[in-house]
């Protein structure tokens, strides 16, 4: 009688870590696919200027991962509340299919800011001076415009990429650097590249968008390691219960 009252407490007191674990791990879940669609909504501009699909493949593995996650999340309660053994084998896959997504994000990430990184350098500037302004090359300006303003900068490397612009060579409007330079952008404003006026000194884009995607890369490799903690805790408490309720009719 004693050891089937401590078999019943026992199995209360993991239902429960179970359960408040499933809310930790779902509020987890919410916080992966925040980021996923932040990252590819408010940041899809800049993937206009890099030739590999590799940031925006990260991303939509982020948002696959934190659906799966929310998804696990309420199997998770259901199975530790209902206390059924076959819902809890559903749910131990789940979080092992969930882990090996943050192994391929993981990977990807760091092939990512390997690849970026260099190409940024390579292909940068020559998309800026060869593809800004020019027709059906809308998502390229549009792109460029916003890192320069975002970012306070102007031109790849320095102000002066622009003078081997396209655009700016063929410009009847004797600009010297994009409108998008200028510390307070209006029409035509880029006929001046005084520093007073333009992003002269603050130096080029590359910098500042590499640091950007570094900063990213950062929060989600912070994310992904405390994901990976709760998955580890969530596993060591689903074995328990399980373990728990294997002599139970459920």
């Amino acid at each position: 009688m004693g050891g089937e009252k401590a078999h019943t407490c026992g199995t209360i007191c993991l239902k429960y870590l179970l359960f408040l674990f499933n809310i930790l791990f779902w509020l987890a879940g919410g916080a992966v696919l925040a980021v996923g669609v932040w990252t590819l909504v408010d940041k899809s501009d800049y993937i206009s200027l890099l030739s590999s699909s590799l940031y925006s493949a990260s991303a939509y593995i982020l948002i696959a991962a934190g659906v799966i996650v929310i998804v696990t999340g309420i199997i998770g309660c259901c199975a530790t509340l209902k206390e059924m053994r076959s819902l809890l084998i559903v749910y131990l896959v789940l979080l092992l299919c969930v882990f090996l997504l943050e192994i391929i994000a993981g990977v990807l990430a760091y092939i990512t800011y390997q690849e970026l990184n260099e190409e940024l350098r390579q292909n940068l500037k020559e998309t800026m001076q060869q593809k800004y302004q020019q027709p059906g090359e809308e998502s390229v300006t549009q792109a460029v415009d916003k890192l320069q303003q975002e970012f306070k900068c102007c031109g790849s490397f320095n102000s002066s990429d622009w003078a081997d612009c396209v655009w700016i060579q063929a410009a009847q409007n004797e600009r010297l650097v994009p409108d998008s330079c200028c510390k307070s952008p209006s029409e035509l404003c880029g006929r001046r590249d005084h520093p007073s006026n333009i992003y002269k000194v603050e130096g080029g884009c590359i910098m500042k968008l590499e640091e950007f995607i570094l900063s990213q890369l950062y929060i989600l490799g912070a994310v992904g390691i405390g994901i990976a903690f709760l998955q580890l805790v969530g596993m060591m408490f689903t074995c328990c219960l399980y373990q728990n309720l294997k002599e139970d009719p459920y």
